[in-house]
């Protein structure tokens, strides 16, 4: 379950083994509607790690109206995708007011050109992902999630077509990740089928054991 993508770092690690509370860099990522908000919760409050949501972000440095949430708002006022670099600057923001606990990003990076400039930030900073948490869940799967979560909280506009789609633009734009990160040895696939509780145990087993 990903522990052999370890096998590189090993001379690294040895035989350290994370407990609840020590700092942790983490990535979760998988398609939408696998559960990655459910999982994030519980890992930052298990691991001394900060959720950092992109998205939630963006909003905040906006509202603060920081140097970098003006510039963020003026291209989301025209509807336009806020650009990498101006991302990445808010994101660098964040950790540098963290004090030194650690951070779980979720949403982010979603393409391989977001992974790398996460990369170049965090090696200036002395700072590394420790891992990168995959949660695996079947297509058709996702697409029962999302409708069901569509139904109750009354999205009509989230129909099999828009949800299918979403997946597509995943599948081109974000799956290719997995490859990227397996090439640095920190990549672990995790089974995010079961309950919520069985998925938490997988991924306890992977992270505690890093």
């Amino acid at each position: 379950m990903g522990h052999a993508a370890h096998e590189g770092r090993a001379a690294v690690v040895g035989n350290v083994f994370k407990k609840p509370g020590e700092i942790m860099n983490l990535i979760i990522f998988g398609p939408p509607g696998a559960g990655k908000g459910t999982q994030a919760s519980f890992i930052t409050s298990t691991y001394n790690a900060e959720h950092i949501s992109t998205g939630d972000l963006l909003r905040d440095a906006v509202k603060r109206q920081t140097e970098t949430g003006v510039m963020a708002k003026s291209y989301m006022d025209k509807g336009e995708l806020v650009p990498d670099e101006v991302v990445i600057d808010i994101i660098r923001e964040k950790i540098g007011s963290l004090d030194g606990a650690g951070f779980l990003f979720d949403g982010f990076p979603r393409t391989i050109e977001q992974a790398r400039s996460l990369d170049g930030m965090l090696e200036s900073q002395n700072l590394f992902i420790e891992a990168v948490l995959y949660l695996k869940v079947d297509e058709d799967e996702v697409v029962e999630r999302l409708l069901k979560r569509a139904e109750l909280e009354g999205r009509e506009d989230d129909n099999e077509g828009v949800i299918r789609n979403r997946l597509d633009v995943y599948r081109k734009q974000t799956l290719p990740l997995a490859d990227y990160y397996r090439s640095k040895g920190i990549f672990n696939d995790i089974e995010g089928t079961g309950t919520i509780d069985d998925v938490r145990e997988r991924i306890n087993s992977v992270v505690s054991g890093l």
